[in-house]
Parts: structure tokens; sequence; C-alpha cells
């Protein structure tokens, strides 16, 4: 567990990784507390509505029973396994089971519709996904077994672990692009102790007398599957588990009364959510929150609604927990995003990968434990997202004493209420309509989500389809939290020379909208 030195360089200096040759995430986030503590307190479940608490051993011996109907269902090591599951004990378990048994669990979105699902289990390749009867429903005729928890027995599966390691595959998170279907990145068993530092420090190094943890954020994505759950796990801080598909103000002050929630991911969006409604959360030790800066005054107002400060952190997808604020450690930047989490190595760097003092990519240096073994079956885009001895982060920043600053995003993601959103994937959901001929979709500022999506629609002659037509035919084929807010049907969109589309002029015109 990291321990406060009294300074972030002593911290810096005096890091070293601890990668050990044989690592599975199933022995570091659960058997190996079985083997010390099975009684000690693993998760808080509000899920169900009455909290339940489960220890270690429980949380085990849940998983172990996972494990053998996977088993029995031929599932080996390698093997894709899809979980499509809340915040709940069962699924953590699954993971859990996947880990164990030298599988690849793949997380899904219980907010995904049937084309999003479709896309990431065909690429992906899961034979089976474990699920609830609601998961089972919307698996059905897409080709895969659902695994619900009333297939279990009480049988269990051995307890030792595969003998993986640090490099061999774990997991696969898909992540929104500006071009293209999703694409999966593939993470090692390493991945859980590359976010550790993060975590640690994001949180006024976490793992306190009576610390207790929880996020809003969905278990499906990397923030809560490796920002809090599994870290949480392997640290020994009580987790809870909470079903909110929309986060509620009130639902939230529930949650962290009832449960003692002392430390909090919060996206963005929350924190605004809580602002405008002069929410206050007593008892709370940390909170931290990523995605995007915070301002100077959401910082001053969090500080004064919850009685501490907000650490904000950065990552992704690929290469997550690299750069955080820590007030236990120095003093928080307004419009910075912090500084090197302990461990990597990261920069602002030119075309030519050099480190430079003006306006470049921001990157992470090669070797860092969080970041991914590559895309899934794309050797091309994995090689793209390296510049030499960099990874790429895909934004543009500043490095301003020590610490790293945006001056915006270079590609096109959207960021709307904390979720990550690719264009392409809607654009071409909506060219499947009948009615539409071609279609341009951007991120419009908000002052609420950040950016909502804005789609600007050409129609094929004759057609003449409604707003609410073509935002339900996104809503019920993606997922709910990505269907354009806005649409305009215009006579054409911006293109080049080459018939591709200009989407900073697409930017320019939902800025100027808001403005105007």
């Amino acid at each position: 567990m990291l321990q406060n030195p009294g300074s972030y360089q002593a911290l810096r200096d005096g890091f070293r990784w601890e990668i050990p040759a044989r690592l599975n995430l199933a022995a570091q986030a659960c058997d190996d507390w079985v083997a010390r503590a099975p009684d000690r307190l693993a998760l808080i479940d509000l899920s169900g509505g009455a909290r339940r608490d489960w220890s270690y051993g429980a949380l085990h011996d849940l998983s172990r029973r996972v494990q053998a109907a996977l088993c029995a269902r031929d599932v080996s090591r390698g093997d894709r396994v899809g979980v499509l599951l809340s915040q709940s004990p069962f699924c953590a378990a699954a993971h859990l089971a996947i880990w164990r048994m030298g599988a690849v669990s793949v997380p899904l979105f219980k907010l995904f519709r049937r084309d999003a699902l479709a896309s990431r289990v065909g690429d992906s390749g899961a034979a089976v996904v474990v699920t609830d009867d609601e998961g089972a429903a919307m698996l059905d005729g897409l080709g895969v077994s659902a695994l619900t928890g009333a297939a279990l027995s009480t049988d269990a599966a051995p307890a030792a672990p595969e003998p993986t390691g640090p490099e061999d595959p774990a997991v696969l998170i898909y992540t929104s692009g500006t071009t293209g279907t999703p694409k999966g990145a593939l993470h090692g068993h390493r991945v859980l102790t590359g976010h550790l530092p993060g975590v640690a420090v994001s949180h006024d190094f976490l793992g306190q007398p009576g610390d207790v943890l929880w996020t809003p954020a969905d278990w499906a994505w990397i923030g809560g599957l490796f920002d809090v759950l599994m870290p949480g796990l392997a640290l020994g801080v009580p987790v809870v588990a909470a079903r909110m598909p929309r986060f509620d103000v009130a639902e939230c002050q529930r949650i962290v009364a009832e449960a003692g929630v002392r430390n909090v991911f919060f996206p963005p969006t929350a924190l605004r959510m809580l602002k405008a409604a002069d929410a206050t959360l007593p008892g709370l030790r940390s909170v931290a929150s990523g995605g995007e800066p915070l301002g100077a005054e959401m910082l001053a107002w969090g500080r004064q609604a919850f009685g501490v400060g907000i650490n904000e952190f950065y990552g992704q997808t690929e290469c997550n927990m690299v750069a955080s604020s820590c007030g236990a450690l120095f003093p928080s930047r307004p419009g910075a995003i912090g500084r090197a989490v302990p461990g990597f190595d990261v920069a602002v760097i030119d075309a030519q990968g050099q480190p430079t003092a003006a306006e470049g990519d921001i990157a992470v240096r090669r070797g860092a434990a969080s970041m991914f073994l590559g895309y899934w079956n794309r050797p091309e885009a994995t090689a793209e997202k390296f510049r030499g001895d960099w990874m790429l982060m895909g934004d543009r920043g500043v490095a301003e004493g020590g610490f790293l600053r945006f001056p915006g995003r270079e590609d096109d993601v959207i960021t709307s209420a904390g979720y990550r959103i690719g264009p392409a994937e809607i654009e071409d959901c909506l060219m499947s309509h009948p009615a539409v001929a071609t279609v341009g979709v951007v991120g419009k500022p908000c002052a609420l989500r950040t950016e909502i999506v804005k789609a600007y629609v050409v129609l094929k002659p004759g057609a003449a389809p409604g707003e609410a037509e073509l935002m339900h035919w996104v809503k019920e084929r993606l997922a709910s939290y990505s269907y354009p807010r806005e649409i305009a049907f215009v006579e054409a969109l911006p293109m080049t020379v080459t018939g591709k589309l200009i989407r900073k002029d697409l930017k320019a015109r939902a800025a100027a909208e808001v403005s105007a």
C-alpha cells in the first residue's frame, strides 16, 4: 500500500514497480485476502435495496461457482467471456472467475442496445456472456450463450488460479474512437498493479482506517472497474455496489449515508448536478474526478460542499491513471489535471517525438504498468497509437512547472456526461436509416454535460423523418446515453475535395449556435 512520504518528489524518487513473474488478477483482488483474512469486508451491496455485506470469503465462493459454470460450458484459458451486469457482487465475482481460469473478461454496458452489443460481442469472439435475466433478453439472437445466476450450482471450481503472468491477456475493454467501429483495448494481468499508485494518490493515499470507496460510474468502464472496484478490493478497502442507471442527487446522498462512504470518484457531470442542487455530502475524506479538467469555481465549490478538495486525475482506456492531483502532497491548480503519477513518465511531445515546452501531444513512455497490450486484432491501429517510445493519449497539452494542462482535444471523441462517445459509430447508425443520405456528428458545448451529441443530417430526396424518429433510431441500437440530443437537417455537409467530412467546421458551427 502506497504511503505518504511527505512530498511529491520523495514519492516519485522512491517509487519502484513490483510486478512478479507470476501474477493473476483474481488472486491480487480477492484470493490473496482470503488466505489472510477471509472474513474481512470486501463489498457493501446496496444493489438489491437492503444492505448486505460481503466478505472476501463469500465473494471468493461466489466467483468459484461462476468459474465452475464457465468450465461446464467449455470456457478455457484465453477465451473471451462477456460480463453484462450492473454494479453487484455477481459482476465482481464474474470478472474474478474469468481471470482465475486464465480467460479474458469483456465488460459490457447495460445501457448498450442491440447493435452496440453485437459489434462488441462479435469482434471479441465471446461465446459466453455472464449476465442476468434482463441481459439475457438483450443478448437473444446474437449467437452467444447467456450464463445467469440461476444457472449456478453449489459446486465450486478449484481455488488455485491459472499460472498467468503480467503480460498474459486478462481484460478486453472497448473504447470509442473517431473512425470505424469501437476498438478493443487488450490489457494484461498487470493492469491492476498499474492503476494502484494513481488510485492511491487521487484519494490522498487510499487505505486509511475507515475508508469506504464508491463511484456512480458503471463497472463496465475502466473508470468503474479499475479506478474503484478492483483497486479497492486489492487494497482491502470496502467497495460499495449500488445500481444507478442515471445519476440522481437524492439517491447519491442516500448511498453515501447508508454505506458510510468516505472516498468517492465522481465524473464531472455528477459534480455539476450536485452543485446545481446545492447538495452536501458530509463525512467524505477524499473526492476524485476524471474525464475533463474542472475549473476554479468547481474546485472551490467542492471544497465548500464536501469539506475536502477534489483531486483530478487523467488517463484513458489504453493507459489509465497516469496523472493526478493529490491534496495530501501539493495544492491543485485550476485548469490543470495534476502531475505525473509515480511510476509513469508523462510528457508533452512534438511531431518528432521529443518533449517540448510548447503545446504538443500528451504521451506516456512505453513500459507503464497500466498500458494496454494492443488493440484486439488491430496491429496497424496499435502501431499508430505510438510515436517512437511514446504512446499518444490523443489529447493536446502543455507542461507547466510539472503540471499538465489541456488547451483542447486533438481527436473528435465527444465527452458527454462522463462518457466518451465516438461520432463514427453514431454516423454509421444514422446512415442505416432509409431516409438519411449522409450525416456528420460532433459534440456541441453544454454547461451541464460538457458536450451533447449533435447530428447534422442530409436527407434523401422526398424523405421527411422527424428529429424524434432519428433520435429513437440511434437510442434503440447503440446506447441510451449516446443518441443525438439535437438534430439539424441541412442541405449539405462541409467536405474536402476528396469527399472527407470537415468535422472542425461542424464543431465550429455547433459552438456558434451556443454563442448565439
